[in-house]
């Protein structure tokens, strides 16, 4: 079968077309900028979710479509309908939904049709320790408010997996699986994971959340924004720090830890 997978330079969209290409499936992997995706392995097609006539030609042939539920800008998608009706009319039979946030109309769309459709819900993704690793390289410091808080956030490459395997053997149907890391760490927690992985010590600053409004500002994000980030990371839903067995039954081994993520990406630190 041919699988089509948005999102497909993204940070979990690479992983699942790894994981297909590695299993020897047909990938189509979908960029707004084709020319560099560099995604080996798979045939890249020019397409944007937030624009669904763009897709139609891209969903020939396809069998099973990996979908997000967010645009390029990561605002909420508004042509879930659309894009639907468009995967229905290809001959489409399966479709994985990466879910940021609240269900949208992609999800509701699904729910409304005949596909048969699975929704992956992963807690903090690993690569949210990025955002620390400009501080790292340059100060060897990691400054964050809400210390004692914590996240058993999940690798984007165990993500990755989880997709490729749903798409790739069914029996999924109509399920949503929360996806989490083999454990929850507090700040200070990640940042001793961060310095196991890196084989150095990082330092740990707490930032009152006054202190972290303030930087949060003067990185220019939205008032939206930051306050959606002062709930995210200051009173997060018991979801968000509960783990979960997920990775485990899907793929058969178990969750990979930070220490693990953090070793594989040491170039983003140094």
């Amino acid at each position: 079968m041919t699988i089509l997978v948005a999102g497909a330079t993204g940070n979990v969209g690479r992983h699942v077309v790894a994981h297909l290409v590695d299993e020897g499936q047909k990938v189509r992997a979908l960029s707004r900028n084709p020319l560099t995706a560099s995604l080996p392995g798979a045939e890249v097609v020019r397409g944007d979710l937030a624009d669904p006539a763009s897709l139609e030609s891209a969903l020939e042939g396809v069998t099973a479509l990996h979908l997000i539920n967010f645009s390029g800008d990561y605002e909420p998608l508004e042509t879930g309908a659309d894009i639907v009706a468009l995967a229905r009319k290809a001959g489409v039979k399966r479709v994985t939904v990466l879910r940021g946030g609240d269900k949208g109309t992609v999800e509701h769309a699904l729910e409304a049709s005949d596909l048969e459709w699975t929704f992956i819900q992963p807690v903090e993704f690993m690569s949210g320790v990025f955002d620390w690793a400009g501080s790292i390289r340059d100060e060897n410091v990691v400054k964050a408010p809400f210390a004692q808080v914590g996240s058993a956030m999940v690798h984007d490459g165990d993500i990755g997996a989880v997709i490729a395997t749903v798409l790739t053997s069914g029996g999924h149907g109509g399920r949503t699986y929360t996806l989490t890391g083999p454990e929850a760490l507090t700040v200070p927690g990640k940042v001793a994971a961060i310095s196991q992985g890196l084989g150095r010590e990082v330092s740990f600053v707490e930032l009152t959340e006054a202190e972290a409004r303030q930087e949060w500002k003067a990185q220019g994000l939205p008032d939206e924004v930051i306050e959606f980030f002062v709930v995210a990371h200051g009173n997060p839903p018991e979801q968000a720090y509960t783990v979960l067995p997920t990775v485990q039954e899907l793929l058969g081994r178990p969750a990979r830890g930070l220490v693990e993520f953090v070793e594989a990406h040491k170039d983003r630190f140094d």
